[in-house]
């Protein structure tokens, strides 16, 4: 290449480059987003709900996890959630999402809820919607609720002489939220109700097996992680889960994929990937300038 064809090229190259440099960046092509996990990172049920967020805002968008480990130190939840605050309040998020329900409780509730304008989108909450006062001037999301008809009906169409069915859950926010379910619906459900049980350690746990392997055909198990054991430590879901296997001899139903892996006869399964995909198409409507009224609660 001569000297002056490589003089004209190096002075369109600078003149494209200027062209380009004043192109102004086009608005909303990237937001900085804020999700609070009301758990681990590592439980199953976080990993479904960040799977159906990324699958929705990963790559164009500046997303920060924060997990509050409220299954595991339940009485840390409030540290946490102050310490959520903190960060929030450095990281300015365009939209927050916020998952379960000790996230709404111990974050949204004292530090968002219509204290500020930053959109927020709940998911995989058990309460009614009301108990926090949603929808607010900018929350709104979507509800979990677990399929315990269909995965009564499942289990006897395995089992068709299962009569009875116990449940046994964590004593946490989705524990009593199921139990009110429970109580609503009953009616509905192919079988009885034997008890519904709430415990916080497993010898509790142990001696409400005793108890149902007379009293029922089956036993529904939800949200089990946290459940102590004789030292004071958290046990996880799979833990949890053999441990009743091994003592129940009976037919166990569960409400999630992770409770199948972990030896349960059947269930009929929620989706947390859905739970975060929706609250994250939910939350860049907001962003995008859909009022929250507009935005109803699913």
């Amino acid at each position: 290449m001569s000297r002056d064809k490589r003089c004209l090229f190096l002075m369109a190259s600078i003149v494209v480059l200027c062209f380009f440099s004043n192109i102004p960046m086009i608005e909303g092509a990237s937001n900085k987003i804020m999700v609070v996990m009301s758990y681990e990172e590592d439980n199953p049920w976080c990993i479904q709900i960040k799977e159906g967020i990324d699958s929705v805002l990963a790559g164009d968008n500046d997303i920060i996890y924060f997990h509050m480990d409220t299954k595991k130190n339940i009485n840390g939840g409030v540290r946490k959630a102050e310490e959520a605050y903190e960060l929030y309040k450095q990281f300015r998020p365009d939209g927050v999402i916020a998952a379960d329900d000790n996230a709404q409780s111990m974050f949204v509730l004292p530090y968002l809820k219509d204290k500020v304008t930053t959109p927020v989108m709940f998911c995989a909450v058990n309460a009614q919607p009301e108990e926090y006062g949603y929808p607010a001037s900018n929350v709104s999301g979507i509800l979990e609720r677990c399929f315990i008809r269909e995965s009564i009906a499942f289990a006897k169409q395995l089992v068709p002489s299962i009569g009875t069915v116990g449940f046994l859950t964590k004593d946490s926010p989705a524990g009593r939220a199921i139990r009110k379910q429970v109580e609503t619906e009953a009616d509905t459900y192919l079988t009885e109700v034997a008890g519904f049980k709430l415990v916080r350690n497993i010898e509790e746990t142990l001696a409400v097996l005793e108890a149902y392997q007379k009293t029922s055909d089956a036993l529904f198990i939800r949200s089990t992680n946290g459940i102590l054991d004789a030292d004071g430590n958290s046990l996880d879901n799979q833990q949890v889960t053999k441990i009743i296997a091994n003592s129940y001899k009976k037919p166990l139903i569960g409400a999630n994929d992770f409770h199948v892996e972990y030896g349960v006869l059947c269930a009929v399964v929620k989706s947390g990937k859905a739970q975060g995909k929706i609250a994250a198409e939910f939350l860049l409507k907001a962003m995008n300038g859909t009022p929250i009224n507009q935005i109803p609660i699913t």
